[in-house]
């Protein structure tokens, strides 16, 4: 089963919006054996999508459309429907009971441009929408169904699930192309490739391939069977693989983030941390509380950018400051050791670094960090230079992932109270 994907907005064409609705459709297709052949992006203009639509019919069996459904007059998907299958548009009476409901219920007024939104091709089936006002469109067109979602990624998500997922998944037969993505931390990716080199080739199935954004390694396994349980087996045999391969760099898998593995390590082992931050101004604490459920195990965060800061608020003495310098392995681990004492965690990280693009020098160039962690049986200090052509951005980032990386590591270890 051929499917083509085409996205709808001027802000997706200029570049202003990043496109995630075909990337989240593809994996969903690729669930049951569907293959995408393309995405296209095309401007809120009506001959243009028609035109896009009728060519993607004519090659394909199956064609899903975002975006372009709303009641503005730049939202021409459906008109552009209408005109690839040579008919009218006509009021749709539930669709338009639906959206003056969704209005009443929210005590709002609702304008005459949203009325627009109940139309659809004469043939059409209107599809509902549960979280929005714009419903769906689903149609035939040549050889293919052609299926008309809104661009808002929680509303095509719902509908995807709720109108095409059971039509696509009977009429795909039963394949199956099933993906999996382990993210790792702490190998070079062409490492990571030397080790996995043979089950790398693209002569089999599964494939394994990488990706590297900022330090984070992703390794992607697709899988091709028959059936589910086939290309299913498959899949487990060469993830497990790839596990067993890498360790302890591989740190989670899907979406997962530094911050959630590090987040279960902590409520397994029942430990709290607290953080004492100097050059990333916080964004290790961020990191730690982007994870819901993190009150379990964060207990407070120190920014100290300023050396009075370190001074007063973690101990750091004057002494130590004047002979090593707030960037030094000295004030890194003495900032860790007092934020555990002062704030009463289990485990306290620390850092100080010269983020750039200024105040560097020779013996201290930008990029330069220290990363200290303190844990009840030891405290460690790490020394990186991360590079001096990096932005200031990058040094923050790279040093928020590389404590927690570390933070998780020594949690492997076995650390406890």
């Amino acid at each position: 089963m051929i499917a083509q994907l085409i996205s709808i907005g001027n802000e997706l064409t200029s570049g202003q919006t990043v496109d995630t609705n075909s990337a989240w459709l593809a994996q969903r297709l690729a669930e049951f054996g569907v293959t995408c052949v393309r995405h296209q992006t095309v401007a809120d203009e009506r001959e243009p999508v028609c035109h896009a639509i009728a060519d993607a019919a004519a090659r394909s069996d199956l064609v899903i459309i975002t975006g372009g459904l709303g009641p503005t007059p730049d939202d021409l998907t459906r008109q552009a429907l209408a005109d690839a299958l040579g008919v009218e548009l006509v009021l749709h009476a539930p669709s338009l009971a639906h959206v003056e409901r969704y209005f009443a219920d929210r005590g709002r007024p609702m304008h005459d441009g949203n009325r627009v939104q109940a139309m659809v091709p004469v043939g059409a089936e209107a599809l509902h929408n549960a979280n929005g006002t714009a419903p769906g469109i689903s149609a035939r067109l040549q050889n293919a169904r052609v299926y008309c979602l809104p661009g808002v990624p929680r509303e095509m998500r719902a509908m995807f699930d709720a109108h095409e997922r059971p039509a696509v998944e009977h009429a795909a037969a039963g394949g199956a192309i099933l993906i999996h993505v382990l993210r790792t931390m702490g190998m070079s990716e062409s490492e990571v490739g030397h080790r996995l080199k043979d089950l790398m080739r693209r002569d089999r199935n599964p494939t394994v391939g990488t990706s590297a954004e900022e330090l984070i390694i992703s390794i992607r396994i697709v899988s091709s069977g028959a059936s589910r349980d086939e290309a299913g087996a498959q899949l487990e045999r060469d993830v497990e693989e790839v596990r067993r391969r890498l360790g302890h760099v591989v740190f989670g898998e899907g979406d997962d983030t530094l911050s959630t593995a590090v987040g279960r390590l902590l409520i397994e082992r029942g430990l709290t941390v607290s953080t004492a931050e100097s050059c990333t101004g916080g964004l290790i604490a961020k990191r730690l509380t982007d994870v819901s459920g993190s009150s379990a195990y964060f207990e407070r965060g120190f920014i100290t950018y300023a050396n009075e800061a370190k001074r007063e608020l973690l101990g750091v003495s004057e002494e130590d400051l004047r002979a090593h310098g707030a960037v030094s392995q000295r004030v890194a681990r003495t900032m860790a050791d007092g934020c555990r004492e002062r704030s009463g965690a289990d485990v306290a990280v620390s850092c100080t670094g010269i983020a750039g693009p200024t105040g560097g020098a020779a013996e201290k160039p930008i990029g330069l960090v220290f990363i200290g962690l303190a844990l009840p049986e030891k405290t460690t200090v790490v020394r990186l230079l991360l590079g001096e052509t990096l932005t200031r951005d990058q040094v923050r980032d790279r040093t928020a992932k590389c404590a927690l990386n570390l933070l998780r590591l020594k949690l492997l270890g076995g650390a406890s109270r």
